[in-house]
């Protein structure tokens, strides 16, 4: 009667990854407290490899640094069993202990191995708000994280000229006003430059440098100068390289013959 019964009794429903807008849980994590953590994407328990499936290709690995004190080997028995599922692999961290550093560079090296990224969390309300931003960006595209950069020529001017040092935006205006493009800026002669209002002795000598001092110093040029010599020296035949020239001096003077008459 009771293997009947056990037979009729329906399976776990098991979810397909990568499916809907719900994260995946592990059934290990049931009363993990970052699970209440966890805002604004659903939820739902699934048979899958990791402990959270938060995209097709994406699955986290949790771990507390106080239940990694107590099972050191829990951790390892999990990457094992992850074997090479998932594109983008990642170990979640929780540091709930003090003496953090030594543990987390012993996972990160073990990590490294087995091509997985570490995420640090301090608090559970951490940990969930990383688990919520993986899901909600799981179909963004990257450059929404890159800076912005305007494309248009004022812009573009603005960016290039306050790289200089003690230049602003203020100085840019002034500069673009007087001179009307980057072309006339680099061909203005320091007298016209610090006529400018705000313009000081240091500000145009750094402008100037900018626009006219080379990019190779005196140390690489002798750097240079000196691997060609050493080429062109390479490149001379053997005889030429051994044999000295007339004007050549000895290091030092060469050594009395010995005589085994005046040892003896």
């Amino acid at each position: 009667m009771s293997s009947s019964s056990s037979l009729s009794r329906p399976a776990p429903p098991v979810v397909i990854p990568g499916s809907g807008n719900h994260i995946i849980l592990n059934p290990l994590q049931r009363g993990n407290p970052v699970l209440e953590c966890i805002r604004n994407v659903g939820k739902e328990y699934g048979d899958i490899v990791a402990d959270y499936q938060v995209g097709r290709t994406t699955g986290v690995l949790f771990l507390s640094l106080k239940y990694h004190r107590l099972h050191p080997e829990y951790i390892h028995t999990r990457i094992e069993k992850l074997g090479h599922h998932y594109t983008l692999r990642i170990l979640l961290i929780l540091s709930d202990i003090s003496e953090h550093k030594d543990p987390i560079r012993e996972l990160t090296k073990a990590c490294l191995t087995n091509n997985i990224t570490v995420i640090v969390a301090f608090s559970f309300e951490e940990a969930g708000h990383y688990l919520t931003i993986f899901k909600q960006f799981e179909y963004k595209p990257p450059n929404m994280i890159k800076e912005r950069v305007d494309k248009d020529y004022i812009s573009m001017l603005r960016t290039t000229l306050t790289s200089i040092s003690k230049v602003n935006k203020t100085d840019v205006e002034t500069l673009r006003n007087s001179f009307g493009s980057i072309a006339n800026i680099a061909k203005a002669q320091p007298e016209q430059l610090a006529n400018l209002p705000g313009f000081g002795q240091v500000k145009v000598k750094n402008i100037k440098n900018a626009f006219e001092k080379p990019f190779r110093n005196h140390a690489t040029n002798t750097v240079s100068f000196m691997a060609s010599s050493q080429s062109q020296a390479g490149n001379k035949p053997h005889d030429e390289q051994t044999e000295p020239g007339p004007s050549h001096k000895s290091v030092r003077d060469p050594s009395p013959v010995w005589d085994i008459e005046l040892d003896l």
